[in-house]
């Protein structure tokens, strides 16, 4: 074991300091809702922008993308496509105004600003909860077995027990120390709420960007260009992809390409159109409801909640990305002193990471940087443990149980939830033996349905409850069975085969491919649904036109509202919107790709990387953020003039 005193007693300052800051926080918390969902709605952007990159800096993703750097090279920047990461350019162009603009406390409460209060409002609002719920009780079950996992490594039980006064089988020391590290993450987000989540992320992040460029500085101190390039197959340092990924690994490493057969990349182009495709609908469709909703929601007005999800890739992207790539070089040069057999005497290479940490950082730093990742895995939790009592206790003690709860009794009504919900997730944990296939599971299950109903209800007037509710049934049933269908076939060279014989221990076809199917499958329930119901009444429908103004195809409801409202102008940005959409994400793509350039030390790329940086970020800068601060003057002009006309 690498742990010296000194790594332990910083991981134990660390988590002696996020308790402190909850219980500091309390009082302020606890002043009513919005205080302590949202933290009162007076934290400044780049805080919560800081809070949300923190959140994303988990444990587990940064595994992966260790993985995907060591086998992919610079190509994998294109791969948390899949996610899509570049949801946050939609966010930060458009999508944040629109739902900050909304003025509610939870996604499921946003319901009723669209819908209404009829029969299809409320289907919809109840559908909505158990969809935040399912999400809820799967991310922090997967946090809690993969926190566990990943701190065995370096506090291995034989050590531990020693000074604990009772014995745990093997199996079960993950989960002691997964229950462990969770205690802590929840006694800070019970008793602080979002104004802790947020503090608590600053602390973190700054550990973490600490610790990501001290490992890029080490990496490149021991590992020269000279050596990666004698190492790495041919198009290993390019970005740009080809038709076929054409990436072929030799000697020592020849079962990479064993693991790249089974990704299904091969044809790299198809894999990024089809990532593109989903990702564009995915993106369009807003932020699910979950932490990232919650920080949108929590920023002070639209144009913040605009500028915190555009700050996101710029806090986010460069210390995690010198830190995925330190590693990744180390690993290449050191392959040979790493231990990434399993006990069935395959290769995991998703232990890389923690192999890496065992044999390359110094003493110190070791304990500083299991202390930035263990405050990346806590971030995600909290933010995720503080999502579940907002729905709870808003969207269902509220509104059904007690509707005339005082602040008093729904804050402690949040611990008990958020204690509550922290303890189903850790038993589910107990019982799953794959959290990570589990998740993907859910993940799938639950964007399938969630993309087309949500697609709609931004840009389609006649769009109502109703259909939302059935255009989410049934994308999630869809996307429930389709991984049973689609089971007995695989993804080799762009064709469809069999899972048998030659193919059969193959990797089931990933869900990127039929995700067509699902989007269809859950518009046709969108749209039966849809007009099975009467339209939304009219004043909700102008209500919430005239406080989102979004575009698309809402003319009916315009026509109403401007013969009462002639100052009312209709949004006519789509195709302004767009274009900053596009060049946001090469701007986004730039951020990704520098880091990963410096540390590798390739030149050219890196000057023409931040060439394009520099040009991208002036264009947003007069085509994003000049126009949308002059827009969102107006509206909030036009917006104190309609109260003062209602108050007449």
């Amino acid at each position: 074991m690498k742990l010296q005193p000194i790594d332990i007693f910083i991981i134990g300052l660390y988590l002696v300091a996020m308790i402190v800051i909850g219980l500091v926080l309390k009082k302020k918390a606890s002043k009513n809702m919005d205080s302590y969902f949202l933290g009162g709605k007076t934290l400044p952007f780049y805080m919560l922008g800081l809070s949300n990159a923190s959140g994303q800096f988990d444990i587990s993703g940064t595994m992966w993308m260790v993985t995907l750097a060591f086998i992919y090279g610079i190509k994998s920047a294109w791969v948390p496509w899949l996610w899509p990461v570049f949801n946050q350019i939609f966010l930060m162009v458009y999508l944040s105004v629109w739902l900050r603009r909304s003025n509610v406390l939870t996604g499921a409460e946003w319901i009723q600003t669209r819908f209404g209060k009829n029969k299809g409002a409320s289907l919809s609002h109840t559908i909505v909860v158990i969809y935040a719920l399912i999400g809820v009780l799967g991310f922090l079950s997967y946090g809690f077995i993969g926190v566990g996992k990943f701190m065995e490594i370096f506090f291995p039980w034989d050590f531990v027990s020693q000074y604990v006064p009772f014995d745990i089988p093997a199996e079960y020391v993950p989960h002691a120390y997964g229950i462990f590290f969770t205690a802590i993450a929840t006694i800070y987000v019970m008793l602080g709420g979002m104004l802790s989540i947020v503090w608590t992320d600053v602390v973190q992040f700054a550990i973490m960007t600490v610790a990501g460029v001290t490992i890029a500085v080490i990496a490149m101190m021991k590992v020269s260009p000279e050596t990666i390039a004698s190492i790495v197959p041919a198009g290993w340092d390019s970005l740009m992809p080809g038709w076929n990924l054409d990436m072929k690994w030799t000697d020592i490493f020849s079962d990479v390409n064993e693991k790249i057969m089974n990704d299904q990349f091969g044809l790299f182009g198809i894999f990024i159109m089809m990532m593109l495709f989903k990702g564009v609908f995915n993106s369009m469709a807003g932020p699910a409801p979950n932490y990232d909703m919650q920080k949108i929601l929590s920023c002070r007005n639209g144009k913040e909640a605009a500028l915190m999800s555009g700050s996101v890739p710029v806090i986010l992207l460069i210390p995690r990305y010198l830190m995925i790539m330190g590693f990744t070089i180390l690993a290449l040069a050191f392959f040979k002193d790493l231990d990434l057999t399993t006990k069935t005497g395959a290769i995991d290479f998703e232990l890389i990471l923690p192999n890496a940490i065992n044999q390359f950082v110094p003493v110190g730093v070791c304990g500083l940087l299991l202390a930035g990742l263990l405050a990346a895995f806590m971030s995600t939790f909290a933010s995720t443990a503080n999502a579940a009592p907002a729905y709870i206790v808003n969207d269902i003690y509220k509104k059904y149980i007690n509707p005339n709860a005082s602040n008093k009794t729904m804050i402690r009504a949040s611990y008990i939830v958020t204690v509550a919900v922290v303890v189903v997730s850790v038993v589910i944990g107990f019982f799953v033996e794959s959290v990570n296939s589990v998740l993907q599971w859910i993940t799938s299950a639950l964007y399938g349905g969630y993309i087309a109903a949500n697609l709609l209800k931004w840009h389609w007037w006649r769009f109502n409850g109703n259909g939302y509710f059935w255009g989410m049934i049934t994308g999630i049933l869809a996307a429930m069975v389709c991984p049973f269908i689609f089971d007995g076939y695989t993804m080799v060279d762009g064709h469809f085969v069999e899972r048998v014989g030659e193919y059969a221990n193959n990797a089931p076809m990933l869900p990127l491919f039929y995700f067509p199917v699902l989007l269809v499958v859950s518009l046709i329930g969108c749209i039966v649904g849809t007009y099975a119901a009467p339209p939304v009444d009219d004043e909700t429908l102008e209500r919430f036109y005239i406080t989102v103004r979004p575009w698309g195809y809402w003319k009916p409801v315009y026509n109403k509202v401007v013969a009462k409202y002639p100052q009312v102008k209709a949004n006519k940005n789509f195709k302004r919107d767009m274009f900053n959409v596009a060049i946001g994400i090469i701007w986004q793509m730039c951020l990704t790709i520098i880091p990963m350039y410096i540390v590798i030390r390739e030149g050219m790329p890196l000057i023409t990387s931040i060439l394009i940086l520099a040009i991208t970020t002036l264009v947003l800068k007069k085509n994003w953020y000049d126009k949308m601060s002059k827009d969102e003057v107006e509206y909030n002009a036009l917006m104190e003039e309609l109260k003062l006309n209602e108050k007449k």
